[in-house]
C-alpha cells in the first residue's frame, strides 16, 4: 500500500471513532414520506430530534426514531467512557435512498388492472459530536 493511500485510511479510521452509523433496510414507507422526517432532523442535536420524533403523528418518525436510537446505542459502544449529555450529539447525516417496490395490480374498470406500486426504503443516519463548537458555546453562556 502507498503511502498517500495509508494515510487516507487512518484519516478515515480516525473520523469514524467519534462518528457512530446505522443502517434500516427495506423499510416499509414510501422514500418521499420518509424524507420529510429526515429532514425535520438533519443537523440537529439528538435530544432535540429524539423529542421530535416522538411528539411527531407520522408513522415514519416511530421508525426513524428507532435508527436513531440504536445509533445512539452504537455510539456509547464505541465510546464507553464517555456520557452522551456531555458530548454534544447531533445527527451529522441522514439520507433515505429507495428500495424495492412490490408491484401488485388493483383492479379497474372493464377488466382492466392497474398497477400499484408499494415503495421502501433504507435509511442511514450518522452522529457525531461537534467537539469545539460545544465547549465554546457553552463558555460563552458561562461569562
Amino acid at each position: 500500500m502507498g503511502k498517500r493511500k495509508r494515510l487516507a485510511a487512518e484519516a478515515r479510521k480516525e473520523v469514524l471513532k467519534t462518528t457512530a452509523v446505522s443502517k434500516l433496510n427495506n423499510c416499509p414507507t414510501s422514500p418521499r414520506k420518509m424524507r420529510l422526517m429526515a429532514d425535520m432532523i438533519r443537523g440537529k442535536k439528538v435530544e432535540f430530534a429524539l423529542n421530535a420524533l416522538k411528539f411527531s403523528t407520522k408513522e415514519a418518525a416511530g421508525r426513524l426514531r428507532k435508527v436513531l436510537l440504536s445509533a445512539l446505542a452504537n455510539w456509547q459502544a464505541k465510546n464507553e467512557g464517555a456520557r452522551m449529555e456531555d458530548e454534544s450529539l447531533y445527527v451529522k447525516e441522514v439520507f433515505v435512498d429507495s428500495a424495492r417496490q412490490l408491484k401488485r395490480l388493483r383492479t379497474a374498470p372493464q377488466g382492466r388492472g392497474h398497477r400499484v406500486r408499494k415503495r421502501s426504503n433504507h435509511i442511514t443516519m450518522i452522529l457525531d459530536t461537534k467537539s469545539g463548537l460545544g465547549q465554546t458555546a457553552s463558555t460563552e453562556e458561562n461569562n
